[in-house]
C-alpha cells in the first residue's frame, strides 16, 4: 500500500541513503493483490472496509492493506530473513485473508485483471495517498483496476541497490512472460497474455522499465530534479517495474502478474529473489554485466506482454531469437548457484502453462469466460493445484 509521505523530500532522500547503507542483504517481503468478489456473480464489489474491520486484533491485521479500489486487497509477508520463511507465510497469509472474507460472503481472485467489471463502478478508497492519486492522475488511475505481485528484496548500500536494479532490468519481460496471467479485461478476450501491463505500465508516468542509473547521486539527483520540479509529491510516485524503495532498504521487483494459486506465486517470488540475489553477487564480483538500453527493453517487453511464455524473446548479448520458454529456463540454470546457497532450490519451478496460458486454451475450446474465471477463484485457497 502506498502510504503518504509525511518527511520533507529531503528527509525521505536522506533517510533512504542511511536505510540502504546500513540495510541486510537478502532480507524479503512479499505482497499480493487480490480483486473481492460477489460469490454468485463474481463481479468485483466495493467491500474492502469491511474486510479492516473484519481483520481488527488477528494476526492478518499488520499485514493487510488497501490497494487503490474499495474492491481490492492487498496482503504481505512481512519482512522475512530468508525465503523459506516467506514460502511458508505467502499460503498462510491466503488461509488468514480467506478467514475473514469466506464469513462476509466474499469471493477471491489472483490474475493481472478481472475479465469484465467495469472500472467505472470501483470506488477509490478513502485515504490521503489514493485521494492524492486520484487528484493527479483522473482516468489514469480510474482505470487502473489490476492486481499483481511484488517482491521486496533487501539490499546493502545505496549504489549496489542501484546496480542491482540495472541489472534486473534485462530480465523483467522474461518475468513478466513467466507470470503473465490477464488475458481477459473489460468484458473483451484481449489476445494479449498481460493485459494488466498494457493498462497499468502503458498509462501510468514513470511506469514501466526504468532507465540505468550510474549511480545513487545520478539517480538521486533525477528524484530531487522531480520533487523541485512538483513533478512528485511523494516518493510513491514513481511507479516502475523495479526500483529501489525510498523507504525501505529493498530493491522492488513490481512487473508480475498476480498469480491464481499459493504454489506459483511461491515459484515466481522465489526465482525473483534468487535473481536479485545473483545480481547483487554478480556485481560484487565484477562480473560484466551489460546494462540494456531501455528502447531495447521495451521490444522484450512488448513480446511479453502480447505472447507471454507462447512467444519469443531477443537475447539482446547474443543479438538472437530465443523462445520464452528457452528464456525462463536459461534464466533458473544463471540463478541456481545463489539458490542453493540461499536455499531456495526446493522452491523453483517453472509453470508447464502459467495462468495466461491455460485462460487462452480454454477460451480456444469454447469454455465461458464466467467458468474460466470461476476456476480462477477456486484456485486462489492454499493446496489447490491447476
Amino acid at each position: 500500500m502506498g502510504d503518504s509521505q509525511n518527511l520533507t523530500p529531503a528527509e525521505q532522500i536522506a533517510l533512504a541513503r542511511e536505510q540502504f547503507d546500513g540495510g541486510t542483504d537478502f532480507s524479503l517481503a512479499v505482497e499480493e493483490e487480490f480483486a473481492l468478489l460477489d460469490p454468485e456473480t463474481l463481479t468485483m464489489v466495493n467491500r474492502f472496509e469491511e474486510i479492516v474491520e473484519g481483520a481488527r486484533g488477528s494476526a492478518l491485521e499488520p499485514n493487510l492493506a488497501g490497494e487503490l479500489i474499495a474492491s481490492e486487497v492487498e496482503i504481505k509477508t512481512g519482512r522475512c530473513e530468508t525465503f523459506a520463511e516467506a514460502a511458508r507465510l505467502i499460503p498462510l497469509r491466503r488461509t488468514q485473508l480467506l478467514e475473514i472474507t469466506d464469513p462476509l460472503g466474499l469471493e477471491l481472485a489472483a490474475v493481472g485483471t478481472h475479465p469484465w467489471a467495469a472500472w467505472q463502478d470501483q470506488r477509490i478508497i478513502d485515504t490521503p495517498h489514493y485521494r492524492r492519486n486520484d487528484e493527479i492522475l483522473k482516468y489514469v488511475v480510474w482505470r487502473n483496476n489490476t492486481f499483481g505481485l511484488h517482491v521486496h528484496v533487501g539490499i546493502k548500500g545505496v549504489d549496489r541497490a542501484i546496480w542491482v536494479c540495472n541489472a534486473l532490468r534485462n530480465y523483467l519481460p522474461t518475468l513478466l512472460a513467466i507470470s503473465s496471467s490477464s488475458t481477459f479485461i473489460e468484458g473483451v478476450y484481449s489476445h494479449l497474455h498481460s493485459a494488466r501491463s498494457q493498462v497499468f505500465t502503458k498509462m501510468f508516468p514513470r511506469c514501466g522499465i526504468p532507465d540505468a542509473f550510474e549511480d545513487w547521486n545520478d539517480y538521486e539527483g533525477y528524484v530531487r530534479f522531480l520533487y523541485d520540479t512538483q513533478s512528485i509529491d511523494e516518493h510513491t510516485q514513481l511507479w516502475w517495474s523495479v526500483r529501489p524503495h525510498l523507504a525501505y532498504p529493498t530493491v522492488e521487483i513490481r512487473i508480475c502478474d498476480a498469480q491464481p494459486t499459493a504454489e506459483e506465486s511461491v515459484a515466481l517470488s522465489a526465482l525473483i529473489y534468487a535473481l536479485t540475489a545473483r545480481l547483487a553477487r554478480a556485481i560484487d564480483e565484477r562480473e560484466p554485466i551489460v546494462w540494456q538500453p531501455r528502447r531495447l527493453l521495451e521490444e522484450n517487453f512488448w513480446r511479453a506482454i502480447r505472447h507471454g511464455m507462447d512467444g519469443e524473446l531477443i537475447d539482446l548479448e547474443g543479438k538472437r531469437v530465443v523462445s520464452a520458454r528457452q528464456a525462463a529456463e536459461d534464466l533458473v540454470a544463471y540463478v541456481l548457484p545463489v539458490a542453493d546457497e540461499l536455499g531456495v532450490t526446493p522452491f523453483l519451478k517453472l509453470p508447464e502453462r502459467n495462468s495466461a496460458q491455460r485462460q487462452q486454451a480454454l477460451h480456444a475450446e469454447g469454455v465461458p469466460v464466467f467458468d474460466i474465471y470461476k476456476d480462477i477463484v477456486r484456485s486462489v485457497r492454499p493446496g489447490t493445484h491447476v
